[in-house]
C-alpha cells in the first residue's frame, strides 16, 4: 500500500481526495491537515510515502512545511517523504520554489483524477511529475538566484556524462538524447542514473534545478 497524507486548508477538497484516494486498492489515505504546521506534525506522526501539500495555506504555507519536511526527515530516521506541491496556478513562481526546496513536482489542483492518482503512484516510485522540460520552463521565467559555483561532483562526470547531462538540463526525453547521441534508450537511463547519484540528485527535475542554480544549462 502507498501512504499518502493530504495537507490542504479547504476541508471539501480534501474529503474529495481522500475518496478518490481510498477508492483505490493500492492507496490509502494515512492522516490530513489543514495548515502547514499541523500539516508537518501529522507527517512525522503518520509517516506516509507521499504528500500532497498546498501551496497556500494559513499559519504556515506549503514552501516552509515542505522545506522543514525535507531537512528534517521525522522521528527514527524515518527517510523524507516524497512531496507534491497542489497549486491552482500552472507555472507558478511558488511552484518553481516548491521544486527548488526538493518537491518531487506540482499538480494543478483542478487536474484529471486519473492523472492525480497516477502522479502519487509514479512519485512513489522515484520519479517525478512534472516534466525536465516544463522545469526548465518554471526556472527560465522565475529564477533570480546568482549562479553558484561548479562543485566537485560535476567536475568528476565523464565526457560522455557531461553531454548527457547538459541535454537532459535542457529538458530532452531519454528517447531524443538516445537519438541525437546514437545511443539506445536503456544506455541513456544507465548513464542518467549514474548522473543522478554521482550529484547526489533524486530525479531529473532537481538534475535540471542543479544545472540552473550552477549556470550549467
Amino acid at each position: 500500500m502507498i501512504r499518502v497524507a493530504l495537507v490542504d486548508d479547504q476541508a471539501l477538497f480534501r474529503a474529495g481526495i481522500r475518496m478518490l484516494v481510498d477508492s483505490q486498492p493500492d492507496l490509502e489515505v494515512v492522516g490530513e491537515a489543514s495548515d502547514g504546521r499541523e500539516g508537518v506534525t501529522m507527517v512525522r506522526a503518520t509517516k506516509p510515502d507521499v504528500v500532497l501539500m498546498d501551496i497556500r495555506m494559513p499559519v504556515m504555507d506549503g514552501l516552509a512545511a515542505t522545506a522543514e519536511l525535507l531537512t528534517d526527515p521525522g522521528h527514527d530516521g524515518a527517510p523524507s517523504p516524497r512531496i507534491v506541491m497542489l497549486t491552482t496556478f500552472d507555472l507558478d513562481e511558488a511552484a518553481a520554489r516548491a521544486i527548488r526546496q526538493g518537491a518531487s513536482g506540482f499538480l494543478l489542483k483542478d487536474a484529471d483524477p486519473e492523472f492525480l492518482l497516477a502522479a502519487i503512484r509514479t512519485v512513489h516510485s522515484g520519479s517525478a511529475v512534472i516534466a525536465a522540460s516544463a522545469t526548465r520552463e518554471l526556472f527560465e521565467r522565475f529564477t533570480d538566484a546568482v549562479a553558484r559555483p561548479v562543485p566537485p561532483a560535476y567536475l568528476e562526470l565523464t565526457e560522455r556524462e557531461r553531454e548527457i547531462f547538459a541535454l537532459a538540463a535542457r529538458g530532452l526525453s531519454n528517447a531524443e538524447i538516445a537519438a541525437r547521441e546514437f545511443l539506445s534508450e536503456a544506455t541513456v537511463k544507465t548513464h542518467i542514473s549514474r548522473i543522478l547519484t554521482k550529484l547526489g540528485l533524486r530525479d531529473r527535475v532537481q538534475l535540471v534545478v542543479f544545472a540552473f542554480e550552477h549556470d550549467l544549462a
